[in-house]
């Protein structure tokens, strides 16, 4: 009597569909749970390496949807610098699903944000995204009055959006137990004043991040009931770790637990798909290709081939070879401005942290 093995496809045979093949050939790493068409909008945000992903679906002629333009006036360069174009809205990079829930409580009126903001050489820093404005706001109530605009943008978004993509990057995370928020940052690192008494640790847990990433969807599906989301995970190693575990233990600790969440939710939920980003940049017939000689950044080649992925699966075509879009080589400085975790490097052991 034949067993289930006998009838499985190679895709499913580490010598067929890993070993043997060229990495440049391997493909069917994804099948989509629900089609994306062209025309349907598509929301974005998450870790640095999300940014990418606006960009790629503009070059394939899809619908990017960003729901925060920037203002006329400013050049491409203004507008990255303040934060603009990268994601749908203006909220920087959201390393954690905790983050993600948060905005999207605020935007929709389930919470409100505190109206504390940080202080830096007589300007003002929204602790919930300090680097989104060079040299800070003016003003609190300019800082406070665009934060109004950006929650406007991601309830817009949210209410407009066919396909919302986000991607996880990370399950440490920086709580403000004074009001019961979480941060992007460690304060003291990009902006504000570190208070042991104050700001706690958090690793979460794969729990925790399924648990916030199913409040983000009934909060966005309250208002736009076809909204479907596809997860993905950043392959961009953590920049530090303050759990005391070796920065390698703890990246694979992290990425597992979000891995494992994404997974779980995509398996659960029939308007929940995962991405393998991860697994196409980090996965063992690679060899690290894709990585700049850091072993952190992920070159253009990287992206460009992550996105050929995901284009071939959404149109059903064959795997292109050749770039999906064109990519600045990045510099430090280029890393620094995407990434905002970069600043923890400049903390390490013989390094001068930047003046603030």
């Amino acid at each position: 009597m034949a067993h289930p093995y006998t009838r499985l496809p190679a895709r499913s045979f580490w010598r067929t569909a890993v070993a043997e093949p060229d990495p440049q050939d391997i493909h069917d790493l994804w099948s989509p749970k629900f089609p994306i068409g062209h025309d349907d909008p598509v929301v974005t945000a998450g870790s640095c390496f999300a940014r990418h992903i606006g960009r790629a679906l503009l070059a394939e002629g899809m619908h990017w949807y960003d729901a925060e333009l920037p203002p006329p006036g400013l050049t491409a360069a203004e507008q990255d610098k303040r934060g603009y174009r990268r994601f749908s809205f203006r909220t920087g990079n959201i390393y954690t699903a905790a983050a993600l829930r948060q905005w999207v409580a605020w935007a929709l009126d389930e919470e409100k944000p505190p109206e504390e903001l940080w202080g830096a050489q007589g300007a003002f820093l929204d602790p919930y995204r300090p680097t989104i404005e060079p040299g800070g706001f003016a003003s609190a109530e300019q800082a406070l009055a665009a934060r109004t605009v950006t929650l406007g943008a991601i309830r817009t978004a949210l209410t407009r959006a066919h396909c919302l993509v986000f991607t996880l990057g990370l399950t440490e995370a920086w709580w403000d137990t004074a009001h019961g928020t979480v941060l992007p940052l460690c304060p003291g690192t990009a902006g504000g004043t570190f208070d042991a008494t104050r700001h706690v640790l958090r690793n979460h847990t794969v729990a925790e991040v399924a648990d916030d990433l199913r409040a983000v969807l009934d909060l966005a599906r309250s208002v736009n009931s076809r909204l479907r989301m596809v997860l993905t995970v950043s392959p961009v190693p953590l920049t530090a770790t303050a759990t005391g575990r070796h920065a390698l233990v703890a990246t694979t600790h992290s990425k597992s637990v979000l891995r494992a969440a994404a997974g779980q939710l995509a398996d659960e939920l029939d308007h929940v798909d995962y991405f393998p980003s991860y697994e196409i940049v980090t996965g063992l017939p690679y060899r690290a290709m894709h990585y700049e000689p850091n072993l952190r950044t992920v070159t253009p080649d990287g992206v460009a081939f992550v996105m050929r992925h995901f284009f071939a699966a959404t149109t059903g075509r064959p795997l292109r070879t050749g770039p999906t879009v064109p990519q600045p080589h990045p510099t430090v400085g280029a890393e620094e401005q995407w990434c905002d975790d970069v600043i923890l490097d400049y903390y390490g052991p013989g390094q001068v942290p930047p003046a603030r």
